[in-house]
């Protein structure tokens, strides 16, 4: 009885320990990507007081993900972490990371998170920008046709 038992618990605890160190993913969608500096990649006390010590000027992938509740805008560590645009992604919140998964790979890339904001402020937002945009019109024809040519 007691061997079953401690087999029972040791399995439990395996399958505990598998469990959190995956974790459980959420999908979503990267709906953006641009180019900007890696500054929230090189954090730390070295480099909070070290000053402008890289002389050439790094660039890391920054991506807006969107999920189901939470859209978040992550910061590549390097320029070679690149992540497909439209695709479902599954990732996970991993010490104050986010660790992403691509079709099934085996192994996780993690960012740096910059923002986080609600979906329903962002889609709130989204909205008051498209509307802002849709209201703007050409005073004068000859002016939109100047900025074409």
């Amino acid at each position: 009885m007691r061997y079953a038992l401690c087999l029972i618990v040791i399995f439990c605890s395996q399958q505990l320990a598998q469990a959190e160190h995956l974790g459980v993913y959420q999908h979503g969608t990267v709906v953006r990507m641009r180019m900007g500096d890696c500054e929230f990649s090189h954090h730390g006390f070295v480099a909070a007081i070290g000053g402008p010590a890289q002389l050439a000027a790094d660039v890391c992938p920054e991506y807006t993900l969107i999920s189901d509740k939470v859209v978040f805008v992550i910061i590549g560590k390097s320029s070679n972490q690149l992540i497909p645009l439209a695709d479902v992604i599954d990732f996970r919140l991993h010490n104050s990371e986010l660790a992403v998964r691509i079709d099934d790979a085996k192994h996780e890339s993690k960012f740096n998170i910059k923002e986080m904001v609600l979906r329903s402020e962002w889609d709130m937002l989204q909205k008051h920008i498209q509307d802002e945009l849709s209201a703007v019109r050409p005073v004068d024809g000859t002016l939109a046709m100047r900025t074409q040519n």
